[in-house]
C-alpha cells in the first residue's frame, strides 16, 4: 500500500476516459479491471464525467470501484456516479451479469470491496432511487456480525451481486511466492467462494485484493469462477498497473 500511495504522490494523473483497461467492449474477456474512485485515487468528477461520456459514446461498460462510502469515498461521489449513469442512459451491470450473459453495449459496473457492510447498507435508498445494481466483493466474511449478515442479505435481495474477495485480503502473488499456488487457492480463494455459496450467494467472480494478480493465478482461479477482477490505475508512477495489457 505504501508503494501505491507513493505512486499517487509522484505519478502523473491520467483521465479516466483514457484508461482502456477500465472499459469492457463486449469482447468476452474473463479478466476485468476497474478504476478506484476513493479519495486517495484523486480522480476528479470531471474525469469521471469523461469516462461516463466515453462509455455512452462508444457502447462500452465502464468499471469503477470503491471501498467504504462516507469514509474512503464521499456519499456525494457515489451519488454523482449513479446519477451520471442514469442521465446518460447507461444500464447498471454486475459481475454476475458478465459471467452469466452476453453483455453488449454501454453500461456501468460499479463495485465495492472488502467488508464495509454497514456503509454499503447506508447507500440502499440511493441505490433504490437510481434503480442501481452494484457488486459487493466480500473479504473476511466469516468475521461479520449478525446484523451485517442481515444487511447483506437484504442488499442481495434488492438485486445486487455478492462475490468473493478472498478470506484474509492478502496479496495473491506474494502468497504464492511464499507458500505456493495450491496453498493460495486452498487458503484464500476456495473458502471465500464456498462460504458465500453455503449461505445462498451464487459466486461468479473473484476480485484480487489490491488488484495483485498474475496470469498463472488467473488461470487457476478461473477453474472455480468464470470472472476475475483486477484494477487499472488512473496514474503513472513507480507502481506498474496489474491490469493485463
Amino acid at each position: 500500500m505504501r508503494l501505491a500511495a507513493l505512486a499517487l504522490v509522484t505519478g502523473c494523473q491520467v483521465d479516466l476516459g483514457d484508461i482502456d483497461g477500465a472499459f469492457y467492449n463486449g469482447d468476452g474477456r474473463a479478466v476485468h479491471c476497474a478504476v478506484d474512485i476513493d479519495l486517495v485515487a484523486n480522480n476528479s468528477l470531471a474525469s469521471i464525467d469523461g469516462a461516463l461520456d466515453r462509455a455512452a459514446a462508444r457502447g462500452e461498460v465502464l468499471e469503477l470501484y470503491a471501498h467504504s462510502p462516507g469514509k474512503t469515498v464521499p456519499f456525494d461521489t457515489v451519488e454523482y456516479v449513479l446519477a451520471g449513469a442514469v442521465a446518460r442512459g447507461l444500464p447498471f451491470i454486475t459481475y454476475a451479469d458478465f459471467a452469466t450473459s452476453d453483455v453488449q453495449g454501454a453500461g456501468l459496473a460499479l463495485s465495492f470491496d472488502d467488508h464495509n457492510i454497514v456503509e454499503w447498507y447506508a447507500l440502499r435508498p440511493m441505490f433504490e432511487l437510481h434503480a442501481a445494481r452494484v457488486t459487493f466483493f466480500l473479504s473476511r466474511y466469516a468475521y461479520l456480525g449478525d446484523y451485517e449478515y442481515r444487511y447483506l442479505r437484504e442488499l442481495a435481495g434488492d438485486g445486487h451481486a455478492v462475490e468473493a474477495h478472498s478470506v484474509n485480503h492478502l496479496r495473491a502473488p506474494l502468497y504464492v511466492e511464499e507458500r505456493g499456488l495450491a496453498a493460495y487457492l486452498a487458503d484464500e480463494v476456495v473458502p471465500s467462494i464456498e462460504v458465500l455459496e453455503a449461505d445462498g450467494y451464487p459466486v461468479h467472480a473473484y476480485a484480487y485484493p489490491f488488484g495483485a494478480r498474475t496470469d498463472e493465478l488467473d488461470d487457476a482461479i478461473r477453474e472455480h469462477v468464470p470472472i476475475v477482477r483486477s484494477v487499472s490505475f488512473s496514474y503513472r508512477g513507480v507502481v506498474t498497473s496489474p491490469c493485463p495489457r
